[in-house]
């Protein structure tokens, strides 16, 4: 079982940080391997809509997002983590998620290439907002909502919280404790998730 951490925010250290790396300990505490990636250390261009990749299943663009790619197929589940910047994704998890794209043919199915690895594959999502209402965040959730809706991805939830000066959210217990078991489920096996 294999966990995959995606860090949206270019701060490192800071409270999405702090959340993701607390839903690594719970998937490595419940026997998965678990690997980090900080989006902000990487090259990552936007999506050109060249539609290349709908015939090759490659993305034409040589950057760190093949690398990535291949990350997310070995992955059997995907936690992100992002916060909130002009009530939207950060440019960092956007142009990540536009280069989903490769994964996908002409017709918006699985690319023939990675279907079956794609099939089954769980998708959660931790969020932080400087605004004490934290459905302001609720524009990133609906984004990773829907693409596991439209993919058939497992929906594993979302964590969402509220801070904002640097590593004021070591402070919320509850929110800390929600992101460990969202880690959890995340490296729970596909019968055990079914069963809940």
């Amino acid at each position: 079982m294999k966990v995959l951490g995606i860090l949206g925010s270019p701060r490192v250290g800071g409270n999405s940080d702090v959340l993701l790396e607390q839903a690594l300990r719970g998937a490595k505490d419940a026997g998965a391997e678990v690997e980090k990636i900080v989006l902000s250390q990487k090259k990552i261009s936007g999506c050109l809509d060249c539609g290349r990749c709908n015939e090759a299943g490659v993305c034409a663009i040589r950057d760190d997002m093949l690398e990535i790619h291949q990350k997310i197929l070995e992955a059997d589940a995907i936690i992100h983590s992002v916060p909130v910047y002009f009530w939207s994704m950060t440019s960092q998890m956007k142009a990540y998620l536009d280069r989903w794209c490769a994964f996908f043919d002409a017709d918006w199915n699985w690319h023939k290439a990675y279907s079956q690895r794609m099939k089954g594959k769980r998708i959660g999502l931790i969020t932080v907002c400087g605004d004490p209402d934290v459905s302001v965040a609720e524009p990133i959730l609906y984004s990773f909502k829907n693409t596991c809706q439209f993919t058939g991805l497992k929906w594993m939830g979302a964590v969402q919280a509220s801070a904002s000066a640097k590593g004021e959210i070591d402070q919320n217990e509850a929110a800390k404790k929600k992101a460990y078991h969202l880690g959890k489920k995340g490296a729970a096996s596909q019968k055990d998730t079914a069963k809940r």
